[in-house]
This record gives structure tokens, sequence and C-alpha cells, in this order.
């Protein structure tokens, strides 16, 4: 079977776990997020945008962190390019994938941004990532000053693997990851 089997069916088997997840269940994960960047934050003074997603089906939402931080959310752009821009009061619009996004600035640059947060169908232990299989993430990180930014998974315990995940060459392990049990940064 090759890679891209592999991870077809390890997508598959996650989206549905995914599917089964609570709303209890995603709400606590949210409150582990904001329980590591209030940790985070009494370590720093200085601060930059906290990059985080906006959530696609039966992702968990973190959106509401944007009450208390100042954040930063993806475009993604032709050739899968993915650029992070503060996400202000001004109109959201759908980017080359479909999803929300702000296009309202210049892009925000790695030494603004203090940390990643990405969607996860999968993290193993390893902190190979399952995403939807765009390699918008892994193109960023190739870049030796984006891998240096904290990239956190964000996910339920149930789609946490406990097998290592099928890995190409292309694949950059996250910094960590949390779920609604653990925050393995």
């Amino acid at each position: 079977m090759t890679i891209f089997q592999n991870k077809k069916l390890e997508r598959d088997t996650f989206r549905k776990l995914r599917d089964e997840i609570s709303f209890n269940q995603r709400e606590n994960v949210e409150k582990n997020v904001r329980s590591y960047i209030d940790s985070f934050v009494r370590g720093y003074k200085n601060i930059g945008y906290i990059a985080i997603y906006w959530p696609l089906k039966n992702e968990v939402d973190i959106r509401s962190l944007k009450n208390k931080f100042t954040l930063a959310l993806p475009r993604c752009k032709d050739k899968k390019e993915l650029l992070f821009y503060p996400w202000d009061e001004r109109p959201l619009t759908k980017d080359s994938e479909g999803i929300l996004s702000p296009n309202n600035s210049s892009p925000l640059s790695h030494l603004q941004i203090s940390m990643i947060f990405v969607p996860c169908l999968s993290v193993d232990k390893n902190l190979t990532r399952l995403g939807y299989g765009g390699g918008y993430f892994d193109k960023l990180r190739r870049n030796n000053d984006w891998r240096n930014v904290p990239c956190i998974g964000v996910l339920t315990s149930n789609c946490v693997s406990t097998i290592p995940l099928a890995r190409a060459d292309w694949d950059i392990p996250l910094s960590g990851f949390i779920t609604e049990k653990e925050i393995f940064v």
C-alpha cells in the first residue's frame, strides 16, 4: 500500500471518530488550549499574535480566544501557500480553499507570531499530524524560521493515534498537541 493510500485510510478512520465527539469534549479541548496559552503568557511579557484556524465541520472551535488575545488567521493562496493575517474587525472573505479569512493587510512574519494552533484529524506520539492532505502547514514549516514558531495540534483524545501514523518525507512533526485530557507540549 502506498503512503497516499495509507493516509486516505487514516483520514477516513479519524474523520469518523472526530464526527462522534460531543460538544462537551470540544469545549474541554478549548479550555485546555486557553489554559496552555495563559501559562505561556505568564512566562513572557511581550506575546505576539496567536495564529489559529477557522474551524471546519466538527473541528474544535477556539475562536473565542479572540476575546482575550490578539489573533491571526491563515489565508490559503495559490500554489499551496499559507500566510497569516491579523484577525481584526474587518469582514472576512473566502480564500482559495473557500475558508473564511482576513485579506486586509500585509501578511504577518514568523517574528510576529508566538504560536500556531492547527486542527488535526489525528496525531501520534511522534507528533506526526494527519490533516486533510493539502500540505499547507507542512509547506509553510519547511522554512526554518516558521519551523521555530511552536505549532500545536488541536483535537480530541479519541483521535490521538495509539500507533504511528503514515509519515511522508515532507511531513513536519508538530511541537505538541492539546486534547480535552492532556496538554502534550
